[in-house]
């Protein structure tokens, strides 16, 4: 499969573009981007830079998922759980990450902090209508095609 070209602009010489941990992973990783190490205590959330801007193509988003390491080990994840980037955005990446676990973590300059994954978006327009098509769900909510 040919892959999408993406234009990065560093906006610090620290920062390091996103790179892939194996050849077919589906997620880039982002890394933190700052002068020293930074702790994030039980419950916290902080914001990391990662010093980096990019172009995403139309037609395309970036979402920003937590590491699953980092999430499973450290109890680091994304505070709004998935951050979208929308191709026109042109802002520095930042990562919002929130502390779950019951002990402090401490981010370290270049430390990967969260990946990111290009997806292709289908542009919709909403529009009201009175009825809807039935389906054999119909209106059945969590949990109701399984246990």
């Amino acid at each position: 499969m040919e892959p999408i070209t993406i234009k990065v602009k560093k906006l610090d010489p620290r920062a390091v573009l996103p790179s892939r941990g194996s050849p077919f992973s589906a997620g880039a990783d982002l890394r933190a981007c700052m002068d020293g190490p930074v702790t994030v205590a039980p419950g916290q959330t902080v914001f990391f830079h990662t010093g980096l801007t990019a172009e995403i193509p139309e037609g395309y988003a970036g979402f920003v998922f937590a590491r699953s390491g980092l999430a499973s080990k450290s109890g680091l994840a994304p505070a709004n759980k998935v951050g979208v980037v929308d191709s026109d955005y042109r802002g520095e990446y930042m990562v919002a990450l929130y502390n779950h676990s019951p002990a402090p973590v401490t981010v370290n300059p270049g430390d990967r902090i969260a990946q990111m994954v290009v997806m292709p978006v289908a542009f919709t327009e909403f529009i009201e209508a009175d009825e809807l098509s039935e389906t054999e769900r119909g209106a059945g909510g969590f949990g109701s095609t399984g246990k």
